[in-house]
């Protein structure tokens, strides 16, 4: 019987009860559920990090500088919540540590009260370094404490790069500044030079017009020597002036004291007096013609008057007094009213004895009159009139004194000016020669400042001034001057698709694993029946292939269509599958052919020396030197490198490697195989009595 006969045959043994039939499909989904989730459990964890719970404390105070507000805290804080990287939880400083310590947090992330100060330092006197606190607990997991390390390193280079461009776009800008200032100076220094050539030539007329200031000023120092002298004579003429002043005014003051009542509270009677003399002076003068016919009753009218004024002047000017203005109108009044009355005495016996000199008596009466009428016309005002006299002579006086006073310190000033004239004189000489040595001066100056504007000119070039554009680019290239430029060949969309070429082959060695624990590796029908070795071998692997081929594609299905596993080269990656199944297959086949029950243990430590050598997690290079010197010789280290080219791109030659080496595993297997059945077709007492049997 041939060998894919005897391999239907065993196969179809599985289905002569539910039971055997179970197992079949129990066997075909064993890789299934062992490749498939384990590659879904952990398909795409870096795109799941947004449910890992991180504590975030953000104590930033921020920080003002220039005029301009910080809050570099607040920035990161919005940042990291719209990345998404973890499930961020605003929460206090305590908090975190408390969450972290007792695993409600897997880490957290701290952001100090002076993080924007520290931040913004960079561009004062003083620079700090902001520092980003992360606590890890690797007590609640490993794995995110090496992620979070990875994830902060790029949230720190980016907030120092951010702060880089603040500082350098600072230093930029004053780049600009400085070549706008040093323009504005050198526009400045330009202007010093026509400045200071006009200074040279003005130096030049001052030096000549103190020539003859030299000659002025001694001609004033002549002349303030007289004028002192003159102010000495003027001192001694006012005071003598001020001394007649103050006699004056204290007489006057001494009459006012004692007069000046008198006339305020007689100043109604005075003048009724005066104006009743006018009026019989006029009275006499209207009645000439009947002058002879009133004579008399005139008299007695005058002497009244006369008697009146007496007694009025008797009363209130007895006592003898010196300059006194009112008693003396007072006594004119009384001594005109005794003069009317002799008058009208004289007019009456004048009248009797000469009766025709009326042109006398009329003019002496206008006089009369005239003089009432004023001392009528002034009577209501003499006290006021006194006052104003007083007040005057008191000016005179004070006026007198500050002349005296004043006339004293221009003494005193012409005897300084006079000193000060010599020394004026004097100082404008030294002027002279400093005025000629300022203009030798100047002349230099002149030279200096034509040098110092070319120098500045000249400097202002070699200042750069950058635009708002240049600013921004050359900004960028000094705060990140190397910039990682990456190209990721053949790409692995997701962490699950990079692990699949590791946990393929694992789920398909461990499915012709189980396989053998159900099917025999070597068919005792053939064996019974004396058939040839490479017939007993082949119907022993046929039925684990044909097995394997139904759960590669079982197990790829589920993978590309439910999990989304997305190949390269799907055909590629099933067929060579194929492969890889036949050749797990041979060779778990021959290590339960050859050693029985103890083969399976081999199979179970072979896969994982397989699955330690092969670098499907981490390059085999970081592995252990034993590790190392195993990888060239297991079939699973191929199987992993010629999966990365099929899923992933690449060149083929791995695959081709894999292949060729594969095939020859195979075929090694499958004769080692061919050996064993023909061993086990010869019965020996170990074969009767095995030592271990599983």
């Amino acid at each position: 019987m041939r060998s894919p006969k005897l391999a239907a045959l065993e196969l179809r043994r599985f289905g002569r009860g539910k039971l055997p039939r179970a197992a079949l499909v129990a066997l075909l989904v064993l890789p299934l559920l062992y490749g498939a989730l384990y590659l879904w459990s952990f398909w795409d964890p870096y795109g799941r990090l947004d449910r890992v719970p991180v504590a975030l404390v953000n104590d930033d105070k921020g920080a003002t500088v220039d005029g301009r507000k910080i809050n570099a805290g607040d920035d990161i804080t919005e940042g990291l919540r719209d990345s998404r990287t973890f499930e961020w939880h605003e929460v206090s400083a305590a908090e975190a540590r408390e969450g972290v310590e007792d695993g409600t947090y897997y880490l957290s992330l701290t952001m100090p009260a002076d993080f924007s100060r520290r931040i913004a330092s960079s561009s004062g006197d003083s620079p700090q370094t902001g520092a980003l606190q992360v606590r890890t607990n690797d007590a609640n997991n490993y794995i995110v404490g090496q992620i979070s390390r990875t994830v902060f390193s790029e949230v720190r280079q980016a907030a120092s790069t951010k702060t880089s461009r603040s500082f350098l776009d600072k230093i930029f800008l004053s780049f600009s500044d400085i070549h706008g200032e040093t323009v504005k100076a050198a526009k400045g220094a330009d202007r010093l030079q026509g400045g200071i050539g006009k200074a040279e030539k003005g130096s030049k007329d001052l030096a000549d017009g103190l020539k003859d200031a030299k000659a002025g000023s001694g001609e004033l120092s002549e002349g303030l020597k007289k004028l002192h002298k003159g102010a000495g004579d003027l001192e001694d003429g006012s005071w003598r002036v001020a001394e007649g002043t103050r006699t004056l005014a204290d007489k006057v003051n001494g009459v006012d004291a004692r007069v000046g009542p008198f006339l305020k509270d007689n100043e109604q009677t005075i003048g009724d007096t005066a104006r009743l003399v006018a009026d019989g002076s006029e009275a006499i003068r209207d009645n000439l013609d009947t002058l002879v016919e009133r004579a008399p009753t005139a008299a007695r009218g005058a002497h009244a008057a006369s008697d009146t004024l007496d007694e009025i002047y008797q009363r209130r000017c007895a006592e003898p007094v010196l300059a006194d203005a009112a008693c003396s109108d007072l006594k004119k009044a009384k001594d005109s009213a005794a003069d009317v009355a002799l008058i009208a005495d004289d007019l009456n016996a004048l009248i009797a004895d000469h009766d025709g000199d009326v042109k006398k008596l009329d003019k002496n009466l206008a006089a009369l009159q005239k003089q009432a009428r004023a001392l009528a016309d002034q009577a209501p005002h003499l006290s006021e009139d006194l006052d104003d006299a007083v007040k005057k002579i008191n000016k005179l006086n004070d006026g007198a004194a500050k002349v005296a006073a004043g006339a004293k310190k221009l003494h005193t000033g012409l005897g300084t000016a006079t000193t000060g004239a010599v020394n004026l004189d004097k100082g404008v000489g030294r002027l002279k020669t400093g005025a000629e040595n300022l203009n030798g001066g100047m002349y230099k100056l002149v030279d200096g400042s034509g040098r110092l504007a070319g120098g500045l000119h000249d400097g202002a070039e070699q200042i750069p001034d950058y635009d708002q554009q240049d600013r921004d680019r050359r900004t960028e290239v000094m705060a990140d001057p190397v910039q990682l430029v990456s190209r990721d060949l053949h790409k692995a969309p997701n962490y699950g698709t990079g692990f699949a070429p590791y946990f393929i082959p694992l789920s398909l060695w461990v499915g012709a694993m189980v396989a053998y624990m159900l099917i025999t590796p070597m068919n005792r029908r053939a064996l019974a029946a004396g058939a040839s070795a490479w017939r007993i071998a082949l119907a022993g692997w046929l039925p684990v292939v044909a097995i394997g081929v139904l759960q590669t594609v079982a197990l790829m299905s589920v993978l590309h269509w439910a999990v989304g596993l997305e190949m390269a080269r799907a055909a590629g990656t099933v067929t060579f599958l194929i492969l890889v199944t036949a050749c797990f297959a041979a060779i778990v086949q021959w290590l339960n052919a050859r050693f029985g029950a103890a083969g399976r243990i081999l199979v179970l430590a072979l896969l994982m020396l397989q699955l330690t050598s092969a670098g499907g997690t981490y390059p085999v290079q970081t592995s252990p030197g034993f590790f190392n010197a195993l990888h060239p010789f297991l079939p699973m280290s191929y199987v992993v490198d010629a999966l990365r080219r099929l899923i992933t791109g690449g060149g083929l030659e791995p695959v081709w490697h894999a292949c060729v080496v594969l095939t020859a595993f195979t075929a090694g297997a499958l004769a080692l195989t061919a050996v064993a059945a023909r061993r086990r077709q010869v019965w020996t007492l170990d074969r009767l009595h095995p030592e271990l049997s599983l």
